[in-house]
């Protein structure tokens, strides 16, 4: 990888203050697209130090910062490594995303890769209480936590019923949000079906792991106060970063 070399002749002190940011900022982005992988032992502090032209004492403040976030580890004797974490995910009637992220203490998030209009097959038709052939959303998304990708989903939806769904994700970030602005104010998992599997290209790009390295699918249907599934989805979760807890009393 190629780092941006920080120029140590800045004048300004501010400017000089943040060149650790600048530095911890860069660590940041190659751990995340996985030039730097979970449980990968960093370059010495002498060779960043080189990288980024600045001194040693710089590199070890950045590298404090980025142990205190919980990214890196530092092992006496060996050296600083990238954290290999799991966020433990709970599996409940309600299950949310963001609230098991927060009680894990993580900043987490949502993006949509793609969006299309699809037909009920007759086993989504099944799944989803609906007419084979109905017209579906299907939605592509990427769940996140500090900038690691947790999980890939496919999910579906009824039409017309959710066709304002997407913009409401594009707009939140949040399932939860665009259901209440789709009129669902409240809803649960009726089913979860959790197996392992391995990752296809593909997607094991989209998580930032080898293709020989399982993934945890889970299969759901969430249903409305009513009792109606208003979603059938397809979730893959990396298998080194997400264990699942399902609470059954909730």
């Amino acid at each position: 990888m190629t780092f941006t070399t920080i120029s140590s002749t800045k004048s300004h002190a501010s400017e000089r203050e943040s060149f650790w940011e600048q530095i911890a900022t860069e660590i940041t982005a190659a751990i995340s697209n996985g030039t730097y992988l979970p449980g990968q032992r960093l370059p010495t502090e002498h060779s960043l130090a080189n990288q980024f032209g600045v001194n040693r004492h710089t590199i070890r403040r950045s590298l404090s910062n980025l142990c205190n976030q919980g990214l890196l580890r530092v092992i006496q004797g060996s050296g600083t490594y990238v954290e290999e974490f799991a966020v433990d995910l709970l599996l409940t009637k309600r299950t949310r995303l963001h609230q098991s992220l927060e009680q894990a203490g993580l900043k987490g998030g949502l993006q949509v890769l793609k969006s299309q209009t699809v037909v009920a097959s007759a086993d989504l038709a099944h799944k989803l209480k609906v007419p084979v052939r109905t017209k579906l959303l299907l939605m592509q998304t990427i769940g996140e936590a500090s900038n690691f990708p947790l999980s890939v989903s496919e999910r579906y939806f009824p039409l017309p019923r959710f066709s304002g769904l997407e913009a409401s994700v594009l707009q939140t970030g949040s399932i939860t949000a665009a259901f209440s602005a789709c009129g669902v104010a409240d809803y649960t998992r009726l089913t979860s079906r959790i197996t392992a599997d391995m990752p296809k290209v593909e997607l094991a790009g989209l998580l930032k792991q080898p293709a020989t390295r399982p993934v945890l699918l889970v299969e759901s249907v969430n249903i409305d106060a009513q009792g109606v599934p208003i979603e059938f989805a397809t979730t893959w979760f990396a298998g080194d970063r997400v264990s699942l807890t399902v609470n059954t009393h909730e």
